[in-house]
């Protein structure tokens, strides 16, 4: 009995110091319950562990939106309403204007309105009074309200409250919280040393920026926030024209400037990809350097006079220099063992080829117009944007192990197994020809081939119209040599007349094509991590058994071999699609491992940023950045034989250089921007600072190690 009481006792006192260190925790500084309005999930969060008397903490309301609903900026647009917080402080304790999070723009039917789905972070200053006692605890009390809408929109609120202890020595970061509020303000709009000036009128807007972050930028997706919401019309097109130094922008005007109401400033947010800053604008003239106002617009590099003339002439020679790049050889050569096939017949070698150039133009025209949607939507994307999603790069793996496993005779498509030597001539009809050509630009995209980074450059800073045209005149270039081979009878005739010997080039053909696959399962296998490879592995396997299984169908006569051939592809499809759909919404990790530092193993790297740039310049050290990807074969191409020599090595020894790489295998918005900033709209691209600071060297695109070794050489001199 006396052991039971014991253990009685024993259990009431761990219970009670359970009870008492939970409450403890409950009451502990910077902590707080969540709330849930409905549709939000709202904190209130501190940055420090304690306030110190005398000093500002920083305190922040966070909202977890829920998925399709959205809050709003401190400008709400053509509807809705801002976020407010009404405070309940102690005596002393004051609170100031909430730090805003950078906005996005929420197009609602004919509206235009700026706000935040997902999560926003809103950090406010509160300060504390000299005559605050240390050891106490004291009690700040948030009544927030939110206008939350998708459809439809609801008013919602929280009460939040949070415990802050007083001490009287200097605060530590929360360690729970500390962090997210850090970043929260980092991340805030912020003046950046820019100079601004606006002119206005009942028509319109127009904002002139000039400064370091600006300089020598193109700017398509830059966007002005105005803090006043009835300055500007804001589903109005804001037009951009770039200058040496800054940018200009033109905006409709909105209902105060159309009646003639002229503000003395013009204050608020402007965006450039995913950088962001706070701007003040005086009425006024351009400064130096800036587009518009009255200044010469000086047009955004093109890598050379004549904009889009000449860019169309570059788009062209680019083209037909892509038929040399390794990335495109395995589908050209598969289309030219076809060619042989009809090289006596001139007419369907006409037809074969004007199929094929329609698959060029077709996909060449769609991926253009998804690019420019993309762009318009706000997303940081350029050429090769399509081999930066994981599930489209798996599944063009699988397309090329499919594409390897016919040519190698495992099944056929379009003929019998029969007489395949003589079946050569005549299988793939327009069907294949076409679909060669859609194959042939997909698996281009690695490729950036000499004279195409400027046309593609100039393309992405024109209209829609212009873009088209650029891009179409690449594709021309592409499909060029063949067709002009399919309409040449003297080089057809020259072609040896179909035979075995056709067989055996087929067979040769699949291995370029084995390499493909494999070169884009290690693609994948960069973007999507180990547990995506292993995914994209079994489907290959379950995809080459269906395929054998197919093929075995094509052999037999049966119905019933051929019924499970046919649910067996149906079942493969549902397996890859399954497996695809979650790579498409992020679902794998990527690895941390770069493709550029494997491939520059010699040459030791750090990653690329544009801040650590400005840091090395400072301390007298060239730079070399290397914007690289691991899906571009020029790249890789370059690394192995340029800059991982053993004479570049001892160059950048020489000079202190320090070589930096922009790694684009996944998406990254501020490469994308820097790219942007340089003309580009893929890689590569690679830039020289000089010690002394100053603008970058662009060089080549195809390197050698004595031009990488003569830039840093004079890199370090300048």
């Amino acid at each position: 009995m006396i052991a039971r009481f014991s253990r009685r006792l024993l259990a009431r006192r761990l219970l009670g110091g359970l009870a008492a260190a939970l409450g403890l925790a409950a009451a502990a500084p910077g902590l707080a319950a969540p709330v849930n309005t409905g549709h939000i999930q709202a904190d209130l969060i501190a940055q420090d562990s304690w306030a110190v008397p005398g000093s500002t903490v920083y305190v922040a309301v966070t909202q977890k939106i829920e998925k399709g609903w959205h809050t709003y900026w401190r400008n709400s647009g053509d509807s809705g309403e801002a976020t407010s917080i009404d405070w309940t402080l102690p005596a002393g304790w004051s609170a100031g204007d909430i730090v805003w999070a950078t906005p996005h723009r929420q197009p609602t039917g004919p509206l235009m309105n700026y706000g935040y789905a997902d999560t926003v972070i809103l950090p406010v200053p509160v300060q504390v009074p000299a005559t605050a006692k240390p050891g106490e605890t004291v009690t700040l009390k948030a009544d927030v309200t939110f206008l939350v809408c998708a459809d439809i929109c609801i008013p919602e609120n929280a009460k939040l409250d949070l415990a802050v202890e007083v001490r009287d020595e200097a605060p530590e970061p929360n360690w729970r919280t500390g962090r997210i509020v850090a970043d929260a303000l980092a991340a805030a709009p912020k003046p950046a040393g820019l100079d601004a000036v606006f002119q206005a009128s009942e028509t319109g807007l127009k904002l002139a920026v000039i400064g370091g972050p600006l300089k020598g930028g193109q700017f398509p997706d830059a966007y002005f926030f105005p803090f006043d919401g009835t300055l500007i019309d804001h589903p109005g097109k804001q037009a951009v024209e770039a200058g040496p130094d800054g940018l200009t922008l033109t905006i409709p005007a909105g209902i105060a400037l159309k009646s003639g109401q002229v503000p003395e400033v013009v204050e608020g947010v402007l965006t450039i990809g995913e950088q962001a800053f706070e701007i003040s604008a005086k009425p006024g003239q351009a400064p130096a350097g800036a587009a518009g106002l009255g200044a010469p617009l000086a047009k955004a590099p093109t890598g050379g006079g004549g904009g889009v003339p000449l860019a169309i002439l570059f788009a062209f020679l680019g083209g037909l220099i892509l038929n040399l790049m390794p990335c495109v050889f395995p589908v050209l050569s598969m289309k030219a063992a076809s060619l042989a096939g009809h090289a006596h017949d001139a007419k369907e070698a006409r037809t074969q080829g004007l199929a094929f150039l329609a698959g060029v133009l077709v996909t060449f025209l769609a991926l253009t117009g998804a690019l420019i949607a993309a762009r318009a939507a706000g997303q940081a994307v350029g050429w090769g944007f399509q081999l930066q999603s994981p599930a489209v790069v798996g599944m063009l793996s699988l397309v090329m192990l499919l594409t390897a496993l016919n040519l190698s005779g495992v099944f056929e498509v379009g003929t019998s197994v029969q007489g395949a030597g003589q079946g050569l001539a005549s299988r793939g009809g327009l069907a294949g020809s076409f679909f060669t050509g859609v194959l042939a630009v997909i698996v281009a995209a690695p490729c950036t081939a000499p004279f195409m980074a400027p046309a593609i450059g100039v393309a992405l800073t024109q209209p829609a119209l212009g873009s088209l045209a650029i891009f179409l005149f690449l594709g021309l270039g592409l499909a060029a040599p063949y067709v002009a081979i399919s309409f040449s009878p003297a080089l057809l005739r020259r072609f040896p007349k179909p035979g075995p010997w056709m067989d055996v080039l087929k067979k040769v053909l699949a291995f370029p094509m084995y390499g493909a696959a494999a070169w884009l399962v290690w693609v994948f296998s960069l973007q999507a991590g180990s547990p995506g490879l292993a995914a994209l592995l079994a489907c290959a396997l379950v995809v080459a058994f269906v395929a054998w299984l197919f093929g075995l169908s094509q052999r037999q006569s049966g119905a019933r071999t051929r019924w499970l051939a046919g649910g067996a592809a149906i079942l493969t499809a549902v397996a890859v699609v399954a497996v695809m759909i979650p790579l498409a919404k992020g679902g794998a990790a990527p690895t941390t491992g770069s493709a550029a530092s494997v491939a520059s193993a010699e040459l030791p790297s750090e990653p690329w940023s544009p801040e650590r740039v400005a840091a090395l310049q400072a301390e007298g050290r060239p730079v070399f950045v290397n914007f690289t990807a691991a899906w571009c074969v020029t790249c890789q191409v370059n690394d192995k034989v340029a800059l991982s020599t053993q004479p570049v090595v001892d160059a950048f020894k020489a000079a202190n250089a320090v070589y930096m790489v922009a790694d684009w295998t996944n998406r990254d918005a501020k490469i994308a921007q820097a790219l942007s900033d340089h003309g580009r709209a893929g890689v590569p691209l690679y830039l020289v600072y000089g010690a002394k600071g100053g603008d970058a060297v662009i060089l080549p695109q195809l390197l050698t190690p004595g031009a990488v070794t003569e830039a840093v050489e004079a890199a370090a001199l300048r």
